[in-house]
């Protein structure tokens, strides 16, 4: 398959230093804007397949945006019917697969996708054009796990208190994530988003799925739109940060980040949850105000560095034809068999192995 046919089978960066004092090729790359070329594939087999069987993945994002351009999808399921959907009210590309009984469950899906850092200048009177009224409305609305009445709204009623834009009530929000939360390495995959769980019993603990989450969830109760952006990383850190990328197998590389949206400047990167991180698993733990801490607090408020693949922003997705209801958010590889729902934390026993490698092109 030529790059050509490929192709058609599918429907500005922080000032933070490079800790080790080099500059690599993909930090070079980034801080000139030019786009890097991934491919990730994904390998999917049932291995106790009953009665009918159905698997989902997620696919790159549909729409282009500043930081992430699709390339092409292509997929192999010997003796299975696939279709390349997107979900009505997210856009999320959700491709699908289906074997009759009797059938081996193989999937094969490869995706191609560019990228490049991502950084939003809010010193300056921002010029972006208005989003759409109804994609606003989405980024203010609640989810199952994402209220934003009750004890999620008089958490951000206090933490926005005196706020006076926006902007000042992303932030306040944003440095309330970093210094209240803690990441906690027993959580399960990248956790479960449950943000008013997480407020009641005063834990507020977890991974990016729930730090993020908060986050999220907070800024819709105080009027500011906000949503979860899932994804995997595909590439390590080209700023010195060991925790913050992964090459090669990432089949455990899931990683959701969060953006917000103001007015003149479109949809703001943040990623309080990867700051807690940083503080949890560099150098064997660094406090708060430790230097790369600090780094890596300033520039996750208003940047990505985008050795990361974007999937969707979907909530409470219901996966086409599936018959075990909804999943929260997708991010992980999802299959059910007439016995149920694969548990998608468990790629040894589903099974799935998800490769990613950087093109020269």
């Amino acid at each position: 398959m030529n790059r050509r046919q490929f192709l058609q089978s599918s429907i500005a960066v922080s000032s933070l230093a490079v800790f080790n004092g080099r500059l690599p090729r993909a930090r070079a790359a980034a801080e000139s804007g030019v786009w890097r070329t991934f491919e990730v594939t994904t390998n999917v087999e049932v291995l106790t397949p009953e009665g009918i069987t159905r698997v989902w993945l997620p696919t790159p994002l549909t729409t282009d945006t500043p930081y992430q351009k699709a390339l092409g999808n292509t997929w192999k399921a010997e003796g299975g019917a696939v279709a390349l959907q997107a979900d009505p009210k997210y856009g999320a590309g959700i491709l699908s697969a289906e074997w009759p009984a009797g059938r081996r469950p193989l999937l094969t899906l490869t995706s191609r996708f560019a990228t490049r850092d991502v950084a939003v200048d809010l010193s300056r009177p921002g010029l972006a054009a208005a989003e759409r009224p109804a994609e606003l409305q989405k980024a203010l609305e609640p989810t199952e796990l994402l209220p934003t009445d009750g004890i999620v709204k008089q958490t951000a009623d206090e933490i926005v208190r005196g706020a006076k834009s926006d902007l000042d009530k992303a932030r306040a929000i944003y440095e309330w994530i970093v210094d209240n939360t803690f990441r906690d390495p027993k959580t399960r995959g990248c956790g479960l988003g449950d943000i008013k769980f997480m407020l009641e019993s005063k834990n507020l603990s977890g991974k990016c799925a729930d730090l993020n989450a908060l986050y999220v969830g907070l800024a819709r109760a105080a009027g500011v739109p906000a949503r979860d952006v899932y994804g995997i990383r595909v590439a390590d850190s080209a700023l010195g940060y060991k925790s913050l990328g992964k090459s090669g197998d990432i089949t455990k590389a899931q990683h959701c980040r969060a953006e917000f949206y103001l007015a003149g400047f479109g949809w703001v990167p943040v990623d309080p949850a990867d700051v807690r991180k940083v503080v949890l698993e560099e150098g064997g733990g660094k406090p708060l105000h430790d230097p790369m801490v600090t780094a890596a607090r300033r520039r996750l408020f208003g940047s990505w560095e985008m050795n990361w693949l974007a999937y969707n922003t979907a909530h409470d997705l219901l996966l086409p034809g599936a018959s075990r209801g909804k999943v929260p958010f997708f991010m992980y590889p999802q299959a059910e068999t007439a016995e149920g729902r694969l548990d998608c934390l468990d790629p040894e026993n589903f099974r799935y192995q998800i490769a990613a490698r950087e093109l020269a092109v």
